[in-house]
């Protein structure tokens, strides 16, 4: 189990987050969630590569990758839900110990989207 200690890998983890659920949905032919999904990725990928000469060393603590495991193989309505309920609670968890603000403010705005798709 990977631990979320640095910006640098819970921006990893988010990208890799929004690139599975990329693949997730376009496999259940859900088109406008599958583009969504590619679009938080790449946001985020420009928010990592823009903020990189800001971001300071201190190490985060409290954050495990096992926490937020979503289980890719459930297509029921139920488990989508499931699925976004996880990943808005990722964002939730990880964007306030960002100390990066244009960072912070992006998972935020990514964790709205997946609490959205949760209700």
């Amino acid at each position: 189990m990977s631990s979320l200690n640095t910006f640098g890998s819970i921006l990893t983890h988010a990208i890799e987050l929004e690139s599975s659920l990329n693949a997730y949905y376009t496999s259940i032919d859900k088109s406008d969630r599958a583009k969504a999904a590619d679009k938080r990725r790449k946001k985020l990928e420009r928010v990592r590569r823009e903020n990189v000469v800001e971001i300071t060393l201190e190490p985060i603590e409290g954050l495990d990758e096992a926490d937020y495991t979503l289980n890719l193989d459930d297509i029921s309505e139920a488990g989508q839900t499931a699925i976004e309920a996880t990943a808005s609670q990722f964002y939730s968890d990880v964007a306030p110990k960002i100390n990066v603000r244009q960072a912070q403010r992006a998972l935020e705005r990514c964790g709205q989207e997946h609490a959205e798709f949760a209700e």
